[in-house]
């Protein structure tokens, strides 16, 4: 009898890759300061690429994933997601500049992560499991449990080792998508069931007017998450002049405990609440947290709101994937592929936005915080969109 359960940790694992492959750097960025001279305006060029590169796989990737296979294309993921890492580890400011060997590493580890991300939503969607709202946002809570491990780990490597050998703690991470990899050449892997009637192409979808809803929903979220995730730990030591250590603990690792609350939450409880209302209260708070982090003066507060802004935005990404797939006619390997392109978009343009105001207005994070709040607030028009057609149908 085939162990789809098994199939389902390996996919949670597969999102614990895809949050080192996001948050490991920028928990680097003061230290690659301090180390190189490379600015923080430039530094930012990094998420962006990442995120970017990502939504370049999410793009085009369906074709290549259709053809190989599920299988194939989750070993390929951790491959180069290994790859990447340990290049990270010896490449930069060895026998190239330092900005364009990071470069390189970043681009081959995107790649890897861009799969990841397309891949695990619908190989869990196809296993024979009941209840896929729930399951869906506890599959997303792994990558908020795993964005806790990057941060606590890496901040005790830190403090014990130091951070001068943070090229060594590149390398030990790679133990993780090599176990991934390991995992899915021997887990039962089911293909998602579709039929002729929801077998359709983009031509199709984008006939649609709920998949551009969807598709403006899951930029708002993924752009939501990272405008605060990608810039907490520099938020917290340069903006409320803490320890590198305390920045970690404080800033993204708090965010991700909190995130992980909230869609751990509903992954266990979401047959008893309803999701377009959890959704709804929480991207008020999201639109609250960012105007505590921008305007409350006080470092404890703003922190907490860098928490609330954490919890606020869990539910965000899984809602609108779950959403989606109970509203879109067409539930492939190609919708999954342009929610996470959608998804992708925010995720470079949050952290990007928010990195470009900050250098405008001298390196204030706060700055450019606040005016990412655009996202969640369009994300709450999103909301009030679906629930008016919801009535009106």
């Amino acid at each position: 009898m085939n162990n789809y359960s098994l199939t389902i940790k390996a996919a949670y694992l597969g999102y614990v890759v895809q949050a080192i492959v996001n948050n490991f750097v920028p928990l680097l960025f003061v230290r690659l300061q301090t180390e190189f001279g490379i600015p923080l305006g430039k530094l930012t060029i990094l998420i962006t690429l990442n995120f970017c590169l990502q939504l370049l796989v999410d793009m085009f990737s369906t074709p290549f994933i259709e053809k190989i296979g599920y299988r194939a294309s989750m070993i390929l993921s951790n491959a180069f997601v290994i790859v990447g890492f340990l290049l990270l580890a010896v490449l930069p400011g060895k026998r190239v500049d330092v900005f364009f060997g990071l470069i390189v590493c970043v681009c081959i580890y995107a790649v890897g992560g861009g799969l990841q991300e397309v891949l695990v939503s619908p190989i869990v969607e196809a296993c024979p499991t009941d209840h896929k709202e729930a399951q869906m946002s506890l599959l997303h809570s792994a990558y908020c449990w795993g964005y806790m491990a990057v941060v606590l780990l890496s901040t005790i490597f830190f403090a014990f080792v130091g951070i001068s050998n943070w090229r060594l703690l590149a390398v030990l991470w790679c133990i993780v998508p090599a176990v991934d990899l390991i995992l899915f050449t021997r887990v039962p892997i089911a293909k998602l069931e579709t039929n002729t009637e929801e077998s359709i192409g983009f031509k199709e979808l984008a006939s649609q007017g709920i998949f551009w809803l969807m598709f403006l929903m899951m930029l708002c979220a993924g752009a939501s998450e990272q405008a605060v995730s990608q810039w907490a730990s520099v938020f917290a030591e340069k903006g409320l002049g803490v320890s590198k250590i305390l920045g970690d603990i404080l800033g993204p690792m708090l965010f991700a405990l909190c995130m992980a609350v909230s869609r751990t939450l509903y992954g266990l409880k979401g047959r008893e609440i309803n999701l377009h209302a959890f959704m709804s209260v929480s991207t008020g708070l999201c639109i609250v947290a960012y105007m505590i982090i921008t305007f409350v003066p006080s470092s404890v507060i703003a922190l907490l709101g860098c928490g609330l802004a954490g919890f606020s935005v869990g539910i965000s990404w899984p809602g609108t994937f779950s959403a989606a797939s109970a509203l879109v006619k067409g539930r492939g390997t190609l919708l999954f592929a342009l929610l996470a392109l959608a998804g992708d978009l925010g995720c470079s343009g949050g952290p990007t936005l928010a990195g470009a105001v900050a250098g405008l207005a001298g390196d204030n994070i706060r700055s450019g915080i606040g005016v990412a709040c655009i996202f969640p607030l369009f994300m709450g028009v999103a909301l009030m969109i679906l629930r008016k057609r919801s009535i009106s149908s």
